[in-house]
C-alpha cells in the first residue's frame, strides 16, 4: 500500500475518532445540562433518583461532578442477587450518598405468597408480583416527590422507543400531586453507558461481567448471548412485547404483531 494511501487512512480514522468524541462531549454536555435544570427547578427533597443499574449510576455520577446532592431510591423487592445488594452499598459509600431501599407492604406481600407461592410469575405472568414488588412501593414513594429522575433509554426496548428526555408523569400523577418525570439518558445508547462508565471509573454491577446486561430480580434474570438484546434477559419465557414490569408504563409503545 502506497505511503500516501496509509496517511490517508489513518486521517480519515482520526477525522472519525474526532468526531465520535465530539459528539460523545455534546451528548454528556446536554445531559449535565437536563439534570443542571431539574435539580435548580425543584427543591430538595422534592426530586429523587431512581436507582437501579448502570444507567442510573452514570447520572448519580454526573450529578456528583456537578457539584449537586439529590435524594436516591432504589426498590428491593427482597429477591435481588446478593451482588445487587453489595453493588447498592458500594455507591452508598463511594458517593457517600444516603440510598432509600423501598420494601414492598408486608401483608400484600405475605397474602401474595400464600396463595400463589414464591414464583408465580412462571404460570401467570410477572405482572402481580411486579405490582406488589414494585409498583406499590413506587407509588407510594412518589406520591411525597413532585419530580424524579431515571435512567431509561429509548433503545432499551422495543417498548421504549418513545421515551422523552422530560415528560409529565401520567401513571403515577393525582389530582394532587403532578409529578414530573425526567429521562435525561433518553437519547444514550448502550454504547453511550458503557464508554462513559470506562473512561471515569464508574462502579458496575459485577453481574455485568458473567453476561448479564439488564439486572432485576434473581428469579427473572439470566445472563444472555452476544446477539441477543439487552433485556432478552429479562422474563425469558414471556413475549418480548410484553417486558416491562410498571414502572414506566405511559413510555410503553404497544407492539401490534402482524402475520
Amino acid at each position: 500500500m502506497p505511503f500516501s494511501h496509509r496517511f490517508s487512512l489513518r486521517k480519515v480514522a482520526a477525522m472519525a475518532l474526532e468526531h465520535a468524541q465530539n459528539e460523545s462531549n455534546s451528548l454528556i454536555a446536554s445531559t449535565k445540562a437536563l439534570l443542571t435544570d431539574a435539580l435548580t427547578r425543584f427543591e430538595s427533597g422534592s426530586i429523587a433518583v431512581s436507582f437501579s443499574g448502570a444507567e442510573d449510576v452514570v447520572l448519580i455520577d454526573m450529578i456528583h461532578r456537578l457539584g449537586y446532592t439529590v435524594d436516591v431510591f432504589s426498590l428491593d423487592t427482597g429477591r435481588l442477587h446478593p451482588e445487587t445488594y453489595e453493588f447498592i452499598e458500594k455507591i452508598r459509600t463511594q458517593y457517600a450518598t444516603p440510598i432509600e431501599l423501598l420494601s414492598p407492604d408486608a401483608k400484600a406481600l405475605g397474602d401474595l405468597v400464600r396463595e400463589k407461592g414464591l414464583f408465580s410469575f412462571r404460570e401467570d405472568g410477572h405482572g402481580e408480583c411486579c405490582g406488589v414488588r414494585k409498583i406499590q412501593p413506587l407509588r407510594q414513594k412518589l406520591s411525597h416527590l413532585k419530580a424524579w429522575i431515571t435512567g431509561q433509554r429509548k433503545d432499551q426496548s422495543v417498548t421504549r422507543t418513545d421515551v422523552p428526555l422530560e415528560q409529565i408523569d401520567a401513571a403515577f400523577s393525582t389530582p394532587d400531586n403532578e409529578l414530573t418525570k425526567f429521562n435525561p439518558l433518553a437519547e444514550w445508547t448502550s454504547a453511550d453507558v458503557w464508554q462513559y462508565i470506562r473512561v471515569n471509573e464508574v462502579p458496575y454491577n459485577p453481574l455485568h461481567e458473567r453476561g448479564f446486561v439488564s439486572i432485576g430480580c434473581q428469579p427473572c434474570t439470566r445472563a444472555i448471548g452476544p446477539q441477543e438484546h439487552e433485556r432478552a434477559g429479562r422474563w425469558w419465557w414471556e413475549e418480548e412485547t410484553k417486558k416491562e414490569c410498571g414502572l414506566h408504563s405511559q413510555n410503553v409503545v404497544n407492539i401490534i404483531a402482524t402475520d
